[in-house]
């Protein structure tokens, strides 16, 4: 009940704003009480009420409804609302992420969404929880050398290593290492056979 008076009290909010501008270019009492602009405040409070109740997708199509209507301050407010809608769609839930793999796995997809903040915060934090897990480190070589961290892509790669030397052979046909392919020291760590001349 209390989303449902949330609505009605911005309607009302609305609608007394609307009213206390008069002439100065804004709508009047006779406007607002055209039907098409009461159909659209209709539709927008219905579209509120799905937005309240979380339900983005049924909001976002009502919201788009809203935005062919004659009010242009509805059209503006739902235009504001609609991209609220499309932003939280488009972002991925975070489920209860627990273990050190369901952050890793959930670093690994921001990582290739180029969402890099939020990509190191769940690698760190399932580096946190598995301190020893190679793949935790080798992801975030490729993280670190993909936004030009050279240093500690290095330091994590070299970890990856460490704990399992098959990665080396993994970081060699890595397109993600593409830019340290230059750096002596990423030769001098794939490929510790070859002698470096001084």
């Amino acid at each position: 009940m209390r989303s449902r008076a949330g609505a009605n009290s911005r309607s009302n909010a609305l609608k007394n704003k609307t009213l206390r501008k008069g002439n100065h270019g804004r709508k009047t009492a006779e406007e607002l009480l055209d039907p098409a602009v009461q159909a659209q405040l209709k539709l927008f409070d219905e579209a509120v009420r799905y937005f309240q109740q979380q339900k983005l997708h049924k909001a976002q199509q009502v919201y788009e409804k809203v935005l062919t209507g004659p009010s242009k301050e509805l059209a503006d407010r739902a235009g504001v609302h609609l991209r609220i809608c499309q932003q939280r769609i488009a972002r991925p839930p975070v489920a209860n992420l627990r273990s050190a793999d369901d952050h890793y796995h959930h670093g690994v997809a921001m990582m290739n969404l180029g969402h890099w903040d939020e990509a190191r915060e769940h690698l760190e934090k399932a580096k946190k929880l598995a301190p020893k897990c190679d793949y935790i480190h080798y992801a975030l070589a490729a993280l670190d050398c993909l936004i030009g961290e050279t240093d500690s892509a290095m330091a994590h790669l070299k970890a990856a290593i460490e704990l399992r030397p098959e990665n080396r052979y993994h970081a060699r046909n890595d397109e993600d290492f593409a830019s340290l392919q230059e750096d002596p020291r990423f030769t001098e760590l794939l490929y510790p056979e070859r002698e470096f001349s001084a």
